[in-house]
């Protein structure tokens, strides 16, 4: 229908179609356009008769415009009214062609509509089918959702039934039309999500549970580890020392090799489950809880350091302090392995939050534990752990200096206790030494007490039984010394020190100065110290002194320095020069005893005849004990004493037995004494001086160069008896024959003496032409002294 016809069609009030509009019908006529529209259009509403009229109307309109217009054109009128006539018969036709078709097209209308309502009823039909099918598609998929999400939830798999669930949220919920299976999703999904949150958070707590109890076996483990790791790194400087032994001492066939495996501890051994940590942080994740679970994470954590960090008031820490320390080295190992593979569920600060917490509490009991311990091996058993603990957390990224900082705080206290207990024991040697060389009968003796410490003054093996310079107490002493090197550098090592020699070296001369020495002194100074004891005291100080060599490369051996870089005096112990002068004290208190022997067999010199008649054919009697006492002594001191040593003893005490005649000759018992009398003194220096030869030319002349013979410290006895018995004893006099012959006398001396000599009886004179009066001779000489002085 063109625009000219719909806008000829008038509506009522009611919507309803009332006629055509005239002037509309009257455009389409007069342009002979098809007026099946109008038609249709009128019977549509029912009202053909309005058309009819409207077209009548028109036609009436039509006449009366025909008349006028015939008026004008009366002859073309009259042909148009015939025409007209023809019309209304045309029109008389088409009114009843238009009533029959439109009796036809209402009998087909009315069946085409049924059928249309029924194709319209069957398109709804259709329609609710499909939005049936649709509905039932989508509710099966739902059921099925739901019966993966149970069967996720049966099976642990939160995280599929978390993304169903998101998918039956997100997906179907707002297109689904089954509104009973809609409230149903509604109601169960946040209680769905609510069950696993709880499941998930159920096996976290389960897991915090087994982790606390498996942190322990964790920390056994991973310390254990790092023993073993510690092992093979000094069996690895061992062989690099020892390699370096050879090198040094011109080994041609040297082998170096460099074991690789195991020395990269890793933590395959370390097996533990984060597969509940992981599931519950994800899974809150998913549900946007991940801050909370942080925080409930991080809490709990806390909560169980800090009851880890509690002492245990059934035991003692000695007996705990491994599982106390094992069972925070766990901790933190598992803490560790949550930082690094938790993504993200622990921070780096709230790890090391965790770990400084710790720190200082254990800090704090290590102090107050250490503090109460009276015990050097419990303290090193407590600090060999810790640094164990030190080095397998380092390993995991911790920094453990406040750690070794307390261990460095105990290092004057553990030697103190070290010290401590070593003097009881070296007292407790020293107390039951018998002061007598010691035997070795085996060979394998011999290898444990004198080449174990290189003792050894010759490298060849020596005949067995083998009777040692040295007593008991030395081997003894010295493996109390090698123990406490070896419990000193077990204490250093491993802890803030890289460098722990120069730590170990002052402390083992403290022991050997301040303990061992001290305690040899204090036997040297001992009232009741007899000449053998005292004798013995100064061959196990010399052998102690050169021992102090092998302290010192064992000290730098087990701290794994070259022992090229202590040999020679600038690596030698300040001890040695301390146990040299402690030698000096002993010999010069061996000395002294054998002077006051010597003083008590030459108190009989009094009981001299010294006016004899007869001139002597023997030396005096109490010089045959002196000289059985000398011979004991220098055969005992020859065996045990360095040269030195015996060189100074024999020289001492030879001076002393000159200055005993010397004295004897000045004491006021001795109111006169004749020539025969300076013979048997003469006899007497003659038998000594042949000792002093002999123990010179044997034990001295090739082992100690540079020295006086032992026979010049009998000068002063020797050239009082040669002036009294020389024919000319005013040579004396001669500066020169004074300075060559007689340096050693006092002329203060030969005053005294020359004054109480006395001549023979006359009836003497001559006896045997070998003895001339000499007294004038002798009483000059001293005038001639007293002039001078």
């Amino acid at each position: 229908m063109s625009k000219a016809k719909r806008a000829g069609l008038r509506e009522n009030g009611d919507g309803g179609m009332t006629g055509v509009d005239d002037t509309a019908l009257a455009s389409a006529i007069g342009n002979g356009e098809d007026l099946a529209p109008f038609i249709r259009a009128a019977f549509e509403v029912g009202k053909p008769e309005t058309l009819i009229h409207q077209l009548k109307s028109f036609v009436k309109k039509k006449e009366v415009e025909i008349e006028d217009l015939c008026k004008l054109h009366y002859s073309e009128f009259i042909r148009a009214v015939d025409e007209l006539r023809y019309v209304l018969v045309d029109a008389d036709e088409l009114k009843s062609g238009l009533a029959e078709e439109n009796r036809q097209l209402q009998e087909i209308g009315d069946t085409l509509l049924r059928m249309l309502d029924a194709l319209i009823q069957s398109h709804g039909t259709k329609k609710n089918i499909m939005q049936a099918i649709e509905s039932l598609k989508m509710c099966t998929a739902v059921v099925d959702l739901c019966m993966r999400v149970n069967e996720n939830v049966m099976n642990d798999s939160y995280y599929p039934a978390l993304k169903a669930l998101d998918i039956m949220e997100r997906d179907f919920l707002p297109v689904l039309h089954a509104r009973a299976l809609r409230q149903l999703l509604e109601r169960q999904i946040p209680v769905c999500r609510a069950h696993i949150e709880r499941k998930v958070n159920k096996e976290f707590n389960d897991w915090l549970v087994h982790i606390r109890s498996a942190s322990r076996e964790i920390g056994q483990l991973s310390i254990g580890q790092a023993s073993s790791a510690r092992q093979r790194e000094e069996e690895l400087r061992g062989r690099q020392r020892q390699a370096e032994e050879q090198s040094r001492s011109g080994s041609k066939e040297l082998v170096y090799m460099l074991e690789m495996e195991d020395l990269d501890e890793d933590d395959s051994q370390l097996k533990f489950d984060l597969t509940p940590v992981y599931r519950a942080y994800h899974i809150n994740t998913c549900l946007g809880m991940q801050d909370q679970f942080r925080e409930h994470y991080f809490k709990n954590r806390q909560l169980q350091l800090n009851s880890d960090l509690q002492i245990s008031t059934t035991q003692s820490f000695l007996e705990s302090h491994q599982s106390y320390f094992a069972q925070l080295a766990g901790f933190f190992i598992v803490e560790d392995r949550v930082l690094r593979s938790a993504g993200g569920l622990m921070s780096s600060a709230r790890t090391e939050q965790l770990w400084e917490s710790a720190i200082s509490k254990v800090t704090v009991v290590m102090e107050d534990q250490f503090s109460r311990m009276q015990d050097a091996n419990h303290l090193l058993l407590v600090k060999d752990y810790v640094s164990l603990l030190g080095a397998t957390l380092r390993r995991h990224g911790y920094q453990v200096g406040p750690l070794l900082e307390v261990l460095d705080t105990m290092r004057d206290k553990y030697h103190e206790l070290l010290l401590a207990d070593c003097r009881y024991r070296i007292n407790d040697v020293l107390a039951n030494d018998k002061s007598e060389r010691m035997m070795m009968k085996k060979e394998y003796e011999y290898n444990m007490n004198v080449l174990a410490f290189h003792l050894q003054s010759v490298d060849v093996m020596p005949a067995f039984p083998y009777i040692a310079p040295f007593s008991a107490t030395v081997p003894d002493c010295c493996r109390i010394v090698r123990s406490f090197i070896e419990d000193s550098v077990s204490f250093l090592a491993y802890g803030g020190h890289i460098d722990y020699y120069d730590l170990v070296k002052r402390y083992l001369d403290k022991l050997l100065v301040t303990v061992l020495n001290e305690a040899l002194l204090r036997l040297v100074r001992s009232p009741t110290l007899g000449v053998s004891h005292a004798m013995q005291i100064a061959a196990n100080m010399t052998v102690l002194e050169t021992a102090c060599d092998y302290f010192a490369q064992h000290a730098a051996k087990l701290c794994g320095i070259p022992t090229r870089l202590v040999e020679g005096p600038h690596g030698a112990l300040s001890a040695q020069s301390v146990l040299r002068n402690s030698q000096a004290v002993a010999h010069d208190t061996m000395i002294k005893l054998v002077k006051s022997k010597v003083d008590e067999v030459m108190n009989s010199t009094l009981n001299i005849n010294w006016s004899p008649d007869e001139p002597p054919t023997i030396a005096n009697d109490y010089l045959n004990d002196v000289y059985i006492y000398l011979q004991t002594i220098a055969e005992t001191s020859q065996e045990i004493l360095p040269p030195t040593a015996f060189y100074k003893v024999i020289s001492g005490v030879l001076e002393h037995i000159s200055r005993r005649i010397m004295e004897t000759f000045l004491s006021e018992d001795v109111k006169r004494f004749n020539i025969y009398a300076v013979m048997g003194i003469e006899a007497d220096l003659m038998l000594l001086e042949g000792f002093a030869d002999d123990k010179y030319r044997t034990s001295v002349q090739d082992r100690v160069p540079g020295v006086q013979p032992l026979k010049s410290f009998l000068a002063e006895a020797r050239q009082t008896v040669n002036l009294f018995m020389a024919t000319q004893p005013d040579l004396y006099l001669n500066p020169v024959i004074r300075e060559r012959n007689y340096g050693a006398l006092d002329p203060k001396n030969i005053i005294i003496i020359g004054e109480k000599f006395k001549d023979l009886p006359e009836k003497l004179f001559g006896r045997g032409g070998k003895v001339a009066p000499k007294k004038k001779l002798i009483d000059a000489l001293i005038k001639r002294l007293k002039n001078e002085a």
